[in-house]
């Protein structure tokens, strides 16, 4: 693997985790009792985005070690996949 490969593959599993993280422990502003006029009351009232991004990052990379490790050790290929995959 590529250090390019390996970039786009940790930026990848960063932004699916960050959408995945995203909702957890969401408190709207309805839901909080204090709407900014102009704002929508399903949006956040805090939405802790950089204790949420310690927490993406910290995921995403166990996730990218685990993934880049198994396409580095070659423990599933390709050919595997392919093999699996393929239609007779």
């Amino acid at each position: 693997m590529s250090i390019m490969s390996a970039i786009a593959l940790y930026a990848v599993i960063w932004f699916m985790t960050m959408f995945l993280v995203l909702p957890f422990r969401l408190k709207t502003q309805g839901e909080a009792g204090d709407v900014v006029p102009g704002t929508p009351s399903s949006a956040p009232s805090d939405a802790q985005m950089m204790r949420k991004a310690k927490l993406v990052t910290i995921i995403a990379t166990a996730a990218f070690i685990v993934i880049a490790g198994i396409i580095i050790s070659e423990v599933i290929t390709f050919e595997m996949i392919e093999r699996l995959t393929r239609r007779s």
